[in-house]
């Protein structure tokens, strides 16, 4: 009797495992599918007729003294009229601090913040947005090379879309592609990071903005009482504050932004980490958003995030006791490899159209081979990332305080 029972609901869970992927990957083809049609229609703006506002450029650095020079001289080779440049020093233990104070002395333009004490990019970002005489904040990582037109299409939302406009993320895409890990990036930032965007905006609402360029309105941030400087990423965690006030927050994919990506498994393991814990942070923090009729807007993807949590541990579940249980070895490896057939077709599928609409920004066409690598490696890291992440964020939530940082691998070794 119990082993029909466990039996039963073994195949429950495995089925769980097959289907949730496979019909999320439909939803996010689906939901970009919709955005195109009705929704990108990628509006012409003559720059030249439009009055436009102060922008306020707000760049934390911690430990960036190999890549804060280049970005700073994008900023200032950008032809946006009216700027004025921020660089906030988090308590650097490298040159960094050595290179603003010289870069402060050459460029009378731009202003620097030395914190000397590490407080994390969220702490950074409050003493930029203080010293801020801009109503629009552009956020941006100390490795990002902005578009010249990425700033006009930003501001652009905000003087158009209404005053309820709280933020505008932009398009990042990946500088380093000379690397099997730099060019599986490429293809997941095409296929699942726009896909999804594109999909949270047909909702209505976004799981996060994209840290490394984002603009806000000031007077958004100040309803919300700024970023979470207890939260690992900032910009998930203040995405969700101002959405929880009905502020709106838009998907700008012709606001391009250039940015390194790590190149080491260690890199990549630390900063999808990261990325987890963060939004698992978020859940716990915001789970109130369930019992509120006036947020239901938001509860799939509130729901979404701790089912795919879910979905990591059942997964793991599921192999783990097929493993012990399995009869034959043959039994075990029809399993994987339909499991698996299934899930990669689906993942080229949903690739090849997003690689198709993104490359009209960007010549990522050349790259769809290498997805033949991406689907298989994609799942088992997210599923190891899930569980070393979920008893982090349980843990921060208790300890509390400034959620500090660390400058991720960008590859900049391999690409000098």
């Amino acid at each position: 009797m119990f082993d029909e029972v466990f039996v039963s609901w073994l195949n429950g869970i495995a089925s769980f495992v097959f289907w949730y992927p496979f019909i999320m990957s439909l939803f996010w083809i689906a939901g970009t599918l919709v955005y195109i049609w009705f929704r990108d229609k990628d509006q012409k703006i003559d720059f030249e007729k439009v009055d436009w506002p102060l922008i306020s450029f707000l760049v934390p650095c911690y430990n960036e003294q190999d890549t804060i020079e280049e970005t700073l001289d994008n900023l200032l080779r950008l032809d946006y009229p009216k700027k004025e440049i921020i660089l906030i020093n988090d308590g650097s233990k490298d040159d960094t601090a050595a290179i603003l104070k010289r870069l402060s002395r050459e460029h009378l333009s731009i202003r620097v913040i030395q914190s000397y004490e590490n407080r994390g990019k969220a702490n950074a970002l409050h003493l930029g947005a203080h010293a801020a005489r801009g109503e629009f904040l552009l956020c941006l990582d100390s490795d990002a090379i902005l578009d010249n037109d990425a700033p006009y299409y930003l501001i652009h939302h905000f003087l158009h879309k209404g005053e309820r406009l709280g933020a505008v993320t932009g398009n990042p895409r990946i500088r380093n592609r000379n690397t099997l890990l730099s060019r599986m990036q490429l293809v997941e930032y095409s296929s699942i990071i726009g896909a999804i965007k594109r999909t949270q905006r047909i909702l209505g609402k976004v799981m996060t903005v994209s840290g490394v360029v984002v603009a806000y309105r000031k007077r958004a941030l100040l309803d919300v009482g700024l970023w979470d400087r207890d939260m690992i990423t900032e910009d998930i965690a203040v995405s969700w504050k101002l959405q929880q006030r009905f502020w709106d927050i838009r998907y700008e994919p012709r606001a391009l932004c250039w940015m390194l990506v790590p190149e080491s498994l260690k890199g990549i393991w630390k900063q999808r980490v990261r990325w987890a814990q963060g939004g698992q942070e978020v859940m716990l923090r915001h789970w109130r958003v369930l019992f509120h009729w006036n947020q239901r807007r938001i509860w799939i993807v509130y729901l979404e995030q701790w089912i795919s949590t879910f979905w990591a541990f059942a997964w793991l579940f599921v192999t783990v006791t097929l493993l012990l249980t399995a009869e034959a070895f043959q039994e075990m490896l029809i399993w994987i490899t339909f499991t698996s057939f299934a899930l990669v077709f689906m993942s080229l599928i949903q690739l090849f159209i997003s690689l198709q609409i993104d490359s009209k920004y960007d010549q990522v066409k050349r790259f769809y081979l290498w997805a033949s690598w991406y689907p298989a490696i994609y799942w088992i890291v997210n599923t190891s990332v899930v569980m070393r992440a979920f008893p982090r964020a349980i843990a921060s939530r208790y300890k509390g305080g400034y959620a500090t940082w660390k400058s991720p691998d960008r590859g900049i070794g391999r690409n000098k």
